[in-house]
């Protein structure tokens, strides 16, 4: 059977996503921004609409790298976390059944036990959807704010990320499927025969164990991983099984999944298991005119002082003074993704032009009609580019819903979709190919 595409929605606690000054469109809500229905309403668009997951990018606070000043990333609505999206994820578990719930994690700031027991809780309330978003961190002023100095270095991050992930394996692997009993006769809630100490010790993380949380359904929840420099690619490789990649060409996207699925196939792991998913920003119109105006009408909205403060947030750089992505590496620093920087040159190089204008330029926009868009996407996935895609919103909620409508009919009418889902947990449905 032909395998199937896999769709993944990029979210924001906050009013905009990836592309710039969104929350300005009149077609954007705004009064429901801290009303549960919003959430609720959002996860059913996207299981209406038969994507695997959706996931919560997050940061620990507001970033203040363009100017050294937050101004124009607050001022002029960045990707803000508005809320805790851990608060989110249940809400939108009530609201489903087959949607998987991804969030985003710190490996560098979070113990592994409160890790462990916040995505246990989730599985377990979801029914085996959950999906953690690890990430290590790149960037000082979020060090800052859970009382660190600065980062630690770059690759003793990915070496934390590596023990804090075995750490949780241990607590998740502490209970046996059959140790909760719950019997009132007899009077036995649990087998404590079959709940174990976890006894993780490494050089930066230890844990005693066991784990309050039962086994859950999935035992570990779907890992998801956007590293793209060498080390960040060794550490996909060996747990990632959704990557979110932000590749400017079908040609990089090409190369990167080469690259990763040749490091799995290294360790002796199955390159089927790791989706890799390049994020795409559609604009969806009946007509190619109108997709056209649709997305000239989004450009017009765009506030250029906030596109450079979200660029100077993705480079970890103050692009009012940087304009050579030679100068980003300060001698000593920590800082950085890999992943941000890399499409950036992509896109110079791809366009004709210098960092500096790349730098400086919303991202691209796939305007068409669902037939063209389709169309886009069947090429780079059956080209081996890609397993699927990343969804960021242009406009919250219209583009879920006009995507699920117009674009995704498209795709099973291609054979390209599933048209149900085939398992009830988020791995399983990651792992089908039917």
């Amino acid at each position: 059977m032909p395998k199937k595409m896999h769709l993944v929605a990029y979210l924001k606690a906050g009013p905009s996503a990836s592309y710039p000054s969104t929350w300005r469109h009149p077609a954007a809500t705004l009064d429901d921004l801290f009303t549960a229905e919003r959430w609720e309403k959002l996860a059913r668009t996207m299981e209406e609409a038969r994507f695997d997951a959706c996931f919560f990018a997050d940061g620990l606070g507001i970033p203040d790298l363009y100017k050294g000043s937050y101004d124009d990333y607050l001022g002029r609505g960045g990707q803000l976390s508005l809320m805790d999206p851990m608060v989110l994820l249940p809400l939108m578990a009530r609201a489903t059944k087959h949607l998987g719930l991804g969030v985003t994690l710190s490996t560098t700031f979070m113990a592994p036990y409160m890790i462990a027991r916040y995505l246990g809780s989730l599985d377990l309330l979801s029914g085996g959807r959950a999906a953690w978003n690890v990430v290590t961190t790149a960037r000082d002023f979020e060090a800052q704010n859970c009382g660190r100095e600065g980062l630690p270095p770059k690759e003793q991050r990915y070496d934390m990320a590596d023990e804090v992930m075995e750490a949780c394996d241990a607590l998740w692997n502490g209970w046996d499927e059959d140790a909760l009993l719950l019997e009132k006769e007899s009077g036995r809630f649990v087998d404590p025969a079959k709940v174990r100490y976890a006894h993780y010790k490494g050089r930066y993380v230890s844990v005693r164990g066991p784990l309050s949380i039962p086994r859950t359904p999935q035992v570990r929840p779907a890992i998801m991983q956007a590293g793209s420099s060498p080390r960040g690619r060794e550490f996909a490789a060996r747990w990632g099984e959704m990557l979110f990649a932000t590749p400017a060409t079908k040609a990089d996207a090409l190369a990167f999944r080469t690259d990763i699925r040749a490091r799995m196939e290294a360790i002796g792991r199955d390159p089927d298991e790791c989706k890799v998913l390049p994020s795409i920003t559609v604009v969806v119109g009946e007509t190619a005119s109108i997709a056209q105006e649709k997305a000239a009408y989004l450009e017009s909205l765009v506030d250029p002082e906030l596109v450079i403060a979200s660029s100077s947030w993705s480079v970890v750089a103050d692009l009012s003074k940087i304009e050579n992505p030679d100068e980003l590496d300060s001698p000593g620093s920590n800082q950085g993704v890999a992943g941000h920087r890399d499409r950036m040159m992509q896109v110079a190089r791809d366009k004709g032009i210098t960092f500096a204008e790349a730098v400086r330029r919303p991202r691209a926009l796939l305007a068409g009609t669902p037939a063209t868009i389709a169309d886009v996407m069947q090429d780079w996935f059956e080209s081996g580019a890609c397993d699927g895609f990343i969804l960021p919103p242009t406009i919250f909620p219209t583009t879920f819903e006009e995507f699920g409508r117009m674009v995704v009919p498209e795709l099973q009418r291609r054979g390209l979709f599933r048209r149900e889902y085939a398992a009830p947990t988020l791995r399983g449905n990651l792992r089908d190919h039917g």
